[in-house]
């Protein structure tokens, strides 16, 4: 059997029905329809298909036959036959979204696998965390999780398990609480962070590092670091979308007694919730989220009253989006506010500002020249504008108040030595309208799967020719040059930031700048349509990205007039957001030492903002460090598979599925593993893990690799599963895990033998004490038995005694009395007849 492309399937099996020899033309086949074809044989023969009994093993390393289809077949028939959502494929775990709860990841589950290793249950993701946390134990070295995929192919949900095992197993070393704090800031971060997009109901619009940090394998606290939030959604939804899931639910819960202070109404009655036309999400519930949400924000020490003042200032941003402006003339030269404006009045009477003030710097702008100052009107574009910066630059701040609260929840005085990090950030995203935000997103992409080629590929085959390994070099895509195309040296980032130092910068002069920088680029392409637009060929497809909007979102500039006014708020938690100008970090940078470390306590107030960095450069830094702290980690891959567009369950389209694992590089690992040695040792790491099984003989040797090349040589046999370079050890695929096996048996069974000295010992000792005290009860018994015996005994004789006494009396008496009467009757007759006798004489 063997494997035909097909159009709607991709691959489909065939059967091969007539003799191959080396140079026929064709292949004479039967479909699993029973129709025959003739396929022409062009370049190469087709795939062969595996036998069942290996079709949907746990690991696509494991297969016979190595390919793309053997590999398509396998994830389908694990995910529709067995409803098996997690497969292996060597380092990686391939995880498909099932758009369903499965009942997998209950408590009985987290400690089922925990103390396992990989390989020894089924896949899951709790196996790898599993997994990591182990290495970091045994090594004392940070451990990473690295979790990627498109929108709506489950990264967040792998995340939010991947940290609900870690605060299981690890527990906490001084406060309880520890572990719901960490969970408890996943439904804040998703409130506020979260969106509906068209593939994905709770997208992740924001990228997030969360830190782990353990202590003696014990969890002691967290760091949620964050990334790009998409400000631009506070005041724009695309179709079918929706804004932040915080907005909804307040909406939702307006009739809360609470609430009704907000002035809030249904979403649809405000501008910043109805663009997308979607207010509602099939898979959630607004108004059980905001409990959820205020759950965990008391968890994480929160106070109602501080809950309360940030909702007051979420519904202002609300209110501040139904502002109308109004143009004064035909030329549109300026506008004004209506004072009697309802939502003018609203936002000012939340926020405890002047509404004066407000109406005229939204429709005025100040400008200082040499000495002098001018106030210049603005057209009623400019003021929507102005407006429409003020919204997304008060939720920025909003949302930066919420992680440095999480963080401070978070925080623990004892630090950590070690961590576990878990990546959750945005997919690849390709849609009919791509702007600023999603070339950021792909762009961070890129950085993510170059870093994955990397540790890999790359350094993979680099690794065996220092060792001396004999390998067969494998080509895979380099994303190199469309990184260096986007932030290299006068790259795309380069002629952003310069276009937005111009006074009179525009997305149409830079356009045209990039078509004359690049258009001779293989990765850089112009549309055939007459637009601003420019096309990039990332590592997952072209994609092509419209420019209007990307100078204005790169420098993200706010009226200082308004920020201003903001602060002599009286709300004193919108007068703490802008206490300072700048734009800092969100989370607090972690020191790293190679002994114990004190974690300086995040500070709980709004974290000055110091612009004037733009966007791009300040996401290129932030992803640069994170790029730096992924590579002092060892990595631990998720690659998260959406099997479907119509969120279905268990529903699995072999098209988009392929896409998906041809970009992420599921298919090259499978082709390099087949080749290559995934596993290696160094000398010392393997003594000191296998010393057990080493013979005495072979602890002799002269140095560590040939005491290692002597132990291999009589545990695997197989020279071809082995190799010993200069400094480490190589291993084919699954020989660790045999070699794991053969220690645990050793180990077993000295186990078994010092438990069966130990045992028996024991079982002497309580033997001799149980024999002790049954004498002793015995003893005690018997005596108790011969004293009960002997008083009955003695009962008995005085009673026998008693009875012979008087029956012998009774007798005896009775015999007297029959003797007496006897006497008497005979006396009474004898004198009877003697006084006769003696009358008769006389």
């Amino acid at each position: 059997r063997v494997w035909i492309p097909d159009c709607t399937e991709v691959w489909r099996v065939a059967e091969i029905t007539r003799g191959y020899k080396e140079g026929d033309a064709v292949l004479h086949l039967r479909l699993e329809d029973g129709s025959a074809l003739a396929y022409p044989i062009e370049f190469q023969l087709l795939p062969l298909c595996n036998p069942d009994c290996l079709s949907g093993a746990d690991d696509l390393v494991a297969l016979s036959y190595l390919h793309e289809p053997a590999g398509l077949h396998s994830l389908r028939r694990c995910f529709l036959e067995a409803n098996a959502i997690y497969t292996y494929c060597g380092i990686i775990l391939v995880a498909i979204n099932p758009y369903k709860p499965l009942p997998i990841y209950e408590e009985e589950v987290i400690y089922a696998y925990s103390g396992h290793e990989v390989g020894d249950m089924d896949p899951h993701i709790f196996a790898l965390a599993e997994q990591a946390h182990k290495q970091m134990v045994r090594f004392g070295k940070n451990q990473s999780l690295i979790i990627s995929g498109e929108s709506g192919a489950g990264k967040t949900v792998s995340a939010k398990y991947a940290m609900r095992y870690f605060t299981a197993i690890g527990g906490c070393l001084s406060d309880s609480s520890v572990e719901e704090k960490v969970l408890a800031s996943s439904p804040v971060m998703e409130a506020f962070g979260n969106a509906k997009t068209t593939r994905n109901d709770n997208s992740s619009r924001f990228g997030k590092y969360i830190e782990i940090g353990f202590s003696q394998a014990r969890v002691t606290g967290a760091t949620i670091k964050t990334y790009l939030l998409e400000k631009s959604r506070v005041t724009f939804q695309a179709k079918a979308e929706r804004n932040y899931h915080i907005f909804y639910q307040l909406c939702a819960s307006a009739t809360l007694p609470e609430l009704q202070g907000l002035a809030l109404r249904e979403a649809e009655s405000f501008c910043y919730t109805c663009q997308g036309q979607c207010t509602t999400a099939q898979s959630t519930n607004d108004t059980a989220d905001l409990e959820g949400t205020r759950h965990a924000f008391c968890l994480l020490g929160v106070p109602e009253a501080d809950q309360l003042e940030l909702f007051t200032i979420l519904a202002a941003i609300l209110h501040l989006g139904n502002i109308m402006v109004r143009g004064r003339d035909r030329r549109g030269d300026s506008c004004f506010v209506e004072p009697a404006d309802e939502a003018l009045g609203l936002f000012c009477m939340l926020l405890g500002v002047e509404a004066s003030q407000v109406t005229h710097w939204l429709c005025h702008r100040k400008l200082v020249t040499a000495g002098e100052t001018y106030l210049k009107p603005l057209s009623r574009q400019q003021a929507l504008n102005s407006r429409d910066a003020l919204a997304k630059h008060m939720y920025g701040q909003v949302f930066r108040w919420v992680v440095s609260k999480v963080n401070c929840a978070l925080w623990s005085p004892e630090g950590h030595r070690i961590s576990i990090g878990i990546l959750d950030i945005y997919g690849f995203e390709m849609f009919e309208l791509n702007s600023f935000e999603q070339f950021c997103i792909n762009y961070t992409n890129e950085k993510l799967q170059q870093l994955f080629s990397l540790r890999i590929f790359k350094l993979e085959q680099e690794e065996y020719v220092t060792e001396d390994i004999p390998w067969v070099f494998v080509d895979f895509c380099d994303n190199q040059p469309c990184i260096e195309l986007i932030e290299g040296r006068l790259g795309i980032l380069d002629l952003l930031n310069e276009e937005c130092k111009m006074p009179q910068g525009s997305d149409g002069s830079w356009a045209q700048k990039l078509y004359q920088t690049y258009l001779s680029s293989s990765h850089f392409q112009k549309p055939k349509r007459p637009k601003d637009a420019f096309i990039v060929c990332h590592f997952a497809g072209k994609v092509e990205y419209q420019c209007d909007g990307f100078v204005e979102k790169n420098r993200d500039a706010v009226p200082e007039e308004l920020v201003g006014l903001l602060r002599t708020s009286k709300s004193a938690l919108l007068a703490e957001l802008f206490l300072e100008e700048g734009d800092g970090p969100i989370a607090p940078q972690s020191r790293r030492s190679s002994g114990p470390r004190m974690a300086a306590r995040p500070s709980c107030r709004s974290l000055p903002f110091s612009q004037k960095k733009s966007i791009s450069s300040q996401f290129k830094a932030s992803l640069n460090r994170l790029m730096e702290t992924l590579s002092s980690t060892m990595p631990h891959y998720i690659r998260c598979i959406k099997p479907n567009d119509g969120k279905q369950p268990f529903v699995f389209n072999s098209r988009r599925v392929v896409e998906q694992l041809r970009a992420c590089g599921v298919l090259e690992t499978i082709r390099i593993s087949a080749s290559g040695y995934p596993s290696r040792w160094t000398y010392q790491e393997f003594l000191e893990r296998y010393r057990a099984l080493l013979s005495r003989e072979e602890l002799m040797g002269a140095d560590e690799k040939q005491i290692c090349s002597l132990a291999l040589e009589r545990l695997l046999q197989d020279p071809s599963k082995y190799w010993c370079g200069k400094s480490k050890v190589f291993f084919r695929a699954g020989q660790v895990a045999y070699l794991e096996e053969l220690r645990f048996r050793r180990l077993r069974a000295a186990c078994a033998l010092l438990q069966r000295h130990l045992r028996g010992w024991l079982a002497q000792r309580h033997f001799a004490r149980v024999r002790a005290a049954a004498v002793c009860l015995q003893c005690h018994a018997r005596g108790t038995l011969a004293r009960s015996r002997f008083v009955r005994m003695l009962r008995r004789t005085r009673a026998a005694v008693m009875l012979q006494k008087s029956l012998r009396m009774v007798l005896a008496r009775r015999s007297y009395l029959r003797m007496r009467w006897a006497v008497v009757t005979i006396q009474a007759f004898t004198q009877g007849m003697f006084d006769r006798r003696l009358y008769r004489q006389v």
